[in-house]
């Protein structure tokens, strides 16, 4: 009588893909982090009425290109950031920290602040989305600036909430190297007295 012999492969023990399994989730959570999305928290004030502090929003590090990690050396160059985008760069006095603001400038642009009122290349920028907390109080710099042009490879980026910013008009441009993503979604978000607002949640970040 013939006997049919089965070969069977040893069984791994459950430890052992448990560990495999997340060994590889680390790897692509890593990867995602690192070339795809970011989770950021907004920390302060400067960006109200766009983003709230206790606002948990999603950034895309591939739009405007991807990096080698830990260098500002590109794999590939993106689009180029536009007037508008809301993006997270290296704050240029402290580069361990994150900053998040407005584009205002690119490249070529003439900027300048008189009495609150933005001018870009001469004409009145009209912006919706803009608070003021000082409406009729003037300060040097904050609300008569310039006018400056915008060198190449370099931007200037203000918070919407122009009394309560400190950005461009006081530390200078951001170089396109140190810009980290631009902002996309609000995933999460707290108020003040620990409530979830529920109506911001998914809310696209413009």
């Amino acid at each position: 009588m013939a006997m049919l012999l089965q070969s069977q492969r040893p069984v791994k023990p459950l430890w052992r893909e448990y560990g495999e399994a997340l060994f590889v989730a680390l790897i692509l959570a890593l990867v995602i982090r690192t070339f795809v999305v970011q989770a950021f928290k907004i920390p302060s004030e400067s960006m109200v009425k766009t983003l709230l502090v206790g606002d948990h929003l999603l950034a895309s590090k591939f739009s405007y290109g991807v990096k080698i990690p830990f260098t500002h050396s590109y794999i590939y160059k993106g689009s180029d950031p536009a007037k508008g985008d809301i993006i997270i760069f290296e704050y240029p006095n402290d580069p361990s920290v994150d900053y998040i603001k407005r584009i205002i400038g690119t490249p070529g642009d003439i900027i300048e602040v008189r009495n609150k009122q933005l001018y870009r290349n001469g004409e009145p920028v009209k912006e919706s989305f803009i608070r003021f907390t000082e409406p009729d109080r003037i300060q040097p710099v904050r609300d008569n600036f310039g006018p400056v042009t915008v060198p190449a490879d370099k931007y200037f980026v203000m918070g919407d909430n122009r009394d309560n910013s400190m950005d461009s008009r006081f530390w200078g441009f951001v170089d396109r190297s140190a810009i980290r993503a631009k902002a996309w979604r609000i995933y999460w978000s707290w108020g003040g007295f620990g409530d979830i607002r529920w109506d911001r949640i998914g809310k696209a970040v413009q």
